[in-house]
């Protein structure tokens, strides 16, 4: 899975969360904070895409020429790093690669010259929305949901997520079949 530079941010407000589970201004602030953030990751590994649009760098292996990133929605690749045999890294220039976005959010670059090169570090940015208010409604409310249940979980009770969450969230997955792409 690709690595995030910069954490997304939530696409629920502590606020909210706060309101949902009725609790008082500033009571237990961290644990809410810490809930959403984990809600959220929980719903991001779920519909196989990231929410709110944030930057991401990935070493991929090169075959054939062609990287695919892994993290989904793709909107936009910021750049390619070849990690030359030799240890040494060679940056190039938007001309010495094909990006290609599907309108499922996979990307696919295709290098002209990997110069030997085995593996390739891409930066790239990926989500479905610019902001919170752009994630749709039904998702942000599984994930204040998903947060009110890891909420009552807290001391142990080890019960199952309510399926509405998933019902929810099912409109929005999406699923690989693994191997190559």
């Amino acid at each position: 899975m690709a690595e995030s530079v910069v954490p997304g941010d939530p696409p629920v407000s502590l606020n909210e969360a706060r309101g949902w589970l009725r609790l008082g201004a500033t009571i237990d602030d961290a644990v809410v904070a810490g809930l959403v953030r984990a809600a959220t990751n929980i719903c991001e590994a779920f519909i196989g895409q990231w929410l709110v649009i944030r930057a991401a760098e990935e070493v991929l292996p090169l075959k054939n020429g062609v990287i695919h990133p892994g993290a989904r929605p793709v909107v936009g690749i910021d750049g390619v790093t070849l990690l030359l045999p030799g240890g040494g890294e060679a940056a190039l220039g938007d001309g010495d690669y094909l990006v290609s976005i599907g309108r499922d959010g996979t990307a696919r670059v295709t290098l002209e010259d990997p110069r030997g090169a085995a593996r390739v570090r891409v930066a790239f940015r990926a989500g479905i929305a610019e902001e919170a208010n752009g994630i749709p409604e039904a998702i942000r409310q599984g994930i204040v949901r998903m947060t009110q249940h890891l909420h009552e979980a807290r001391d142990g009770a080890g019960a199952a997520p309510p399926a509405a969450i998933a019902l929810l969230w099912q409109p929005w997955r999406r699923l690989t079949l693994g191997g190559g792409q």
